[in-house]
Formats: C-alpha cells, structure tokens, sequence
C-alpha cells in the first residue's frame, strides 16, 4: 500500500506523514494579530462532553489538511470555504502542531478512570495519535520531503489530482482547475522547507536525490499536453455530468493554461532547488549520519511500529525470521527438484518460469478472479464484511490500494500493474495483501464502524495497517487457498521474505551504517529478487527510514495475539470472533490491540 495514503492519519501537514525535525526552537514568523488557531481551539473545546470533544478537536485538526477532506469525500461533513491544496508553510506547520497540543492538553483534563472499557479505548487510541503527532515536532526537518517515492510532497500532490480529485460535475471540474493553480504556492513552501531543512545540516542523499530529480524532470521538461496532471484532467472532463461540447472545451483550455503556467514551472523550481542542494548531498545513505540522526531513527521506529522495540531487536527479528522463511522455501524447492546448489535469485528465477506468465491482455481480468474467489472462500474466517465493493485499476507501476471514500462515490481501489506480463506466482498473494481479506477487508470495514469517535475510522498506524495485510496473505495459506499451487506459495514465501528482510535492512541502513551496495545485495541473498528490484527496495528503506520495518513487526503481534487467544480459549476458540474483534477495533497501536484481544479472551473465560 503506497504510504502516502496513510496521510488520511490527518497529520499531512507533517511531511511524509511522520514528522521530521531539526531545531525545534527555529524561529518563526512573528504572530499575527488576534487569537491565534490554537487559541481559538482552546476556547471552542472548553467544557464539552467528551464525545462532543472527540468531533469538535478532530474536525479542527481535519481542516489543517484540505486535502484530506476532498480525498476521503468529506465535504459534506467539512465544507471548504475555499478550493486550495494543502498549507506546508513553516509557520502553517507549527501552528499545527501547537493545535495538537491543546487537543492533547484537553483530552488530559478528562478523568479517563469512569469511562467504560470501550470509551477507554478511544482515549487511549486518541491520546497515542495526538502524543506520537506531538512529538514528532523535534524532528520537524528530517524527513525528505521532495523523495522519488511515496514521500514526496510532489508525488501525493501529483496522485492527489490525477488518481483522486473528483471530476464528476463542473463545479468539480473548476476547483480542479484551481488547485492546479495553487501548485506553485504548494511547492514554493516545500522549497522552503528544503532550505530549512539543509540549515539544519540534512540533506536527501544524493543517490536518491537523483531519483528525484530524475522523475520530476518528466514533468518539469515536459509540454502541457503531455503531463499528467493535464491529461488525466483530459481523459475524465469528457464524462462529466451536464457539461456541453463547449464547456468540456473551455475546461480542457483552462486546465491546459493551468498546467503550463503553473504546474510546469512549480517544477522547474522543485528541480532547480534539487539540483541546488545536490552538491552538499551525502554520498552514504541512512539518518544515522545527520545531527541527532539515531534519536529521529528511534522516534521513527516507535511511530512506524507502535512498539519500543530497539534497533537491535528489530534486526534480530529479521534474521530469525528469515532463517525460519528460507527453510520453509528449501521444503518446496526439494518438493519441485531444485538442486540446493543454486542461489535464492536462480531458485526464483525456475520459480518464475515454471509458474507460468499471464499476458498483459488477461492481467486484470486475472486480478479479479482471484478477488471473486477470495471473496467467497473468506467466509470461511469472517463474519464481517465491508459495505464498499474494491475493483481493480490500471497504473503503470502497480501494487498499492486507495479507499473507498466516506460518501460511497468510490471504491476501493486496488492499482495493479496490468499493462505488462506478469508471473502468475506472485500475483495471489499480492491481491490478498492489497484487497481481500488484507487492507480493503480492514480498511473498508474500519470505515463502516459509525459507532465509535471519527478519529478510530480514519487514523490509521502503520503497523496495523501493513501487519494486518501482511497477516492476510499468511492466512491464505493457514485457509488452503494455496493448495496444488507450489508456485504460488512460494510466492508468498518469497513476499514473506522480503517483509523480514525489510527489518534487517531498514535497521542496517539507518542504524548499523550500511552502504546502498550492502542494503542491495542483502536482498539479493536473501529475498531472491533481481539487482533493479533490490535496488529499488533499498532506495526505498534509505528515504522512508522505519516504515519498511512495520509490516513484519505488526504481523507477529497479530498472529502472537491470535496464538495467546487459541490457546486461552482452546476449544472455545473461534477464529472469526477473533477476525471480528481485530476488525471491528479499527487500525490500533499494537500495544491497545493486545489490550483488546486480552479483554475479549477475559470476557470469553468469565463467559458461563
């Protein structure tokens, strides 16, 4: 799942979704006149029940992100008084911030001891959010915010109006049009940030630096007509309700002049910024090296993980894990006649072959045949379903999900890869992990809960969200739905794999000091997957430092969880209870989730 789509945790002003700091006492413009928003805040939620406070602090933190708001189709419940992108302006940010804290100042004043055990859990999840937010304020210029990948401010702005801005009325049409000419200011405050942030002595390393640069060339050498920005808006103005041929023509017009006046040069700055900055870029890749680096690579870990696992326990945790993978593999591989000479890359290479390729004309169709059966063998295991249906879509790169949106005008929306051939032994557990039963199953579910604070439906920690995915695609295999298919599972080992290899890695890179080339090769030895693919994985972990770590951490305390349950319970154990309870608790820090699912095997014992 791309990351950038867990910003619907609405700390988006945050970059990357996870804060980033240097000097915290960075001077600031001075304040305006009048109450600031905070203040304001403060005075608003002073005196309210506590679930009037749930709505009232989160709508007010949910407006800091506008974004956010026509994403998840929440103007309804959130109306924008104007049409712009989101604010990153140092000063923006800050006050932010200081919003967080009255929120959390607020929530404190409350006695959480006479709550009921589900109310308590509200608080818990809504203090854990507001605190990790808070405290990522110290490290407000460490993450790098103009990366290749998903953390780029440039990227999400880039997915926010060709993948999910609606276009489906005129009026839509128009406020696309002018948030592309709010671009400029958008990118003006992430190049002020660039510059913030290499005076606190960080600056994105030059290896992907360049990977950067490189994809926003396309866009900033490109001519209108050709950028995506344009030709999305391009292709669905002709659908849209009520509009004449000439008010498509108008439209397109106004949104190619957009494009070039605006869109391009925001660009052309971005890039000149870069390529300003490429000159003191480090060569070595890893937080570790910057001011404070290791402090920023441990708040990380804690936010990405909601664990205090250290480094080093982490790194274990991979090796161990990876011992236990490769000799699950080595059993299949002996099964298919493998010689046990051969490295994991050439095993997987067979594995490739012998599996067998589906055309490109045949992928998406493909895709969807294995959504229709898992979705009526998931029966099996649940008894809780999403209301929102998911359908597969093309993107060129592929393997990521977006959500429905609150209003049911979208889906949820798994992006595959369907222009191109595509080996069969990776493609089911790659639909597990991105639709059913992984994050549309949860995802779509934990949206459905009305019941419980708009914060539990939309907050969303990393390593529940990837650990439960990552989980689905094991319980595929626990449900047999890999049976007669040794390809295919072996797929699923080689992504199991590579999840457990992320937490040697990630760690090697931002901790242990490794160098781009031992990251890479790392993941050859042990993943199997070709020099490109390493490389990208090791780009990957170097700009996104403790993300990678989440999916496999979060994962074993799921199915640690699942394991302290089955054998409390023993016979009494039902694993679609146990489904339903994980579920319906939304997207939890692991620490509340054990909390949960300890409650829920208290209840069944007590139970006569």
């Amino acid at each position: 799942m791309k990351n950038y789509f867990l910003a619907l945790v609405l700390a988006l002003f945050v970059f990357g979704c996870g804060g980033g700091s240097g000097p915290a006492d960075e001077p600031s413009p001075p304040p305006s006149s009048g109450p600031s928003p905070s203040d304001l805040l403060a005075n608003e939620l002073e005196g309210l029940p506590l679930n009037e406070f749930y709505e009232v602090s989160y709508g007010a933190l949910t407006y800091r992100s506008p974004e956010t708001i026509v994403w998840q189709a929440l103007t309804s419940v959130y109306p924008l008084d104007d049409v712009s992108l989101n604010d990153y302006s140092d000063a923006f940010r800050r006050e932010t911030y200081a919003m967080y804290q009255v929120v959390l100042d607020a929530l404190r004043q409350y006695d959480r001891s006479v709550l009921s055990e589900t109310d308590q859990l509200a608080y818990d999840f809504y203090e854990w959010y507001l605190q990790d937010t808070v405290d990522s304020l110290e490290f407000i210029y460490y993450d790098f915010a103009a990366a290749y990948n998903f953390n780029g401010v440039h990227t999400g702005t880039e997915t926010f109006f060709t993948e999910v801005h609606p276009l489906e009325t005129i009026q839509d049409a128009e406020e696309y049009i002018a948030r592309l000419q709010d671009v400029p200011r958008k990118f003006d405050a992430l190049i002020d940030y660039l510059t913030r942030q290499s005076g606190a002595g960080i600056v994105e390393p030059r290896l992907s630096l360049d990977w950067s640069l490189f994809g926003i060339e396309q866009i900033a050498n490109a001519a209108a007509g050709n950028v995506s920005y344009y030709t999305a808006f391009r292709d669905k103005v002709e659908l849209v309700a009520g509009a004449s041929s000439a008010d498509k023509e108008r439209l397109r017009n106004a949104a190619l002049a957009a494009t070039r006046d605006d869109v391009i040069p925001a660009y052309q700055a971005l890039r000149n910024k870069l390529q300003e900055l490429r000159g003191s870029a480090p060569s070595r890749i890893g937080v570790g090296q910057y001011p404070r680096g290791s402090e920023y690579y441990a708040y990380m870990l804690r936010h990405r993980t909601t664990t205090n696992l250290s480094a080093a326990e982490i790194h274990q945790l991979g090796l161990t894990n990876l011992q236990r993978i490769h000799a699950e593999m080595r059993v299949i591989f002996n099964e298919l006649g493998y010689p046990r000479n051969e490295t994991l890359l050439q095993s997987f290479q067979r594995v490739a072959e012998d599996g067998g390729t589906i055309p490109a004309a045949d992928v998406k169709t493909t895709y969807e045949a294995i959504i229709a059966a898992a979705e009526q063998d998931v029966v099996e295991a649940f008894d809780i379903f999403p209301s929102s249906p998911v359908v597969v879509a093309d993107d060129e790169f592929g393997g990521y999900y977006i959500s429905p949106s609150f209003d049911g005008t979208r889906p949820g929306t798994f992006y595959a890869s369907t222009r191109f051939n595509a080996p069969w032994f990776q493609m089911k557990s790659l639909t597990y992990h991105e639709a059913v039963p992984g994050h549309h199953t949860q995802i779509a579910i934990a949206m459905d809960n009305d019941s419980v604070p708009s914060f539990r439906r939309t907050v969303r920690f990393t390593a529940f969200v990837e650990g439960w995915a990552l989980y689905a695609e094991r319980l595929a295999y626990e449900l047999g739905w890999y049976d007669n298919d040794p390809y295919g599972n072996l797929g699923r080992l080689q992504y199991e794999a590579l999840r457990a290899a992320r937490l040697v890695m990630d760690t090697g890179i931002h901790s242990l000091g490794w160098s781009f080339e031992q990251a890479v090769q790392f993941n050859i030895d042990n993943v199997g997957m070709s020099r490109g693919a390493s490389e990208g994985a090791a780009a990957r972990y170097s700009v996104t430092p403790a993300q990678a770590s989440a999916y496999m951490v979060g994962m074993l305390r799921i199915l640690d969880a699942r394991q302290r349950a089955q054998d409390e319970l023993g016979d009494g154990f039902d694993l679609k209870e146990f489904h339903r309870v994980v579920l319906r608790s939304g997207g939890l820090p692991l620490d509340l989730m054990d909390a949960v699912i300890d409650d829920w095997i208290a209840g069944q014992l007590a139970a006569p």
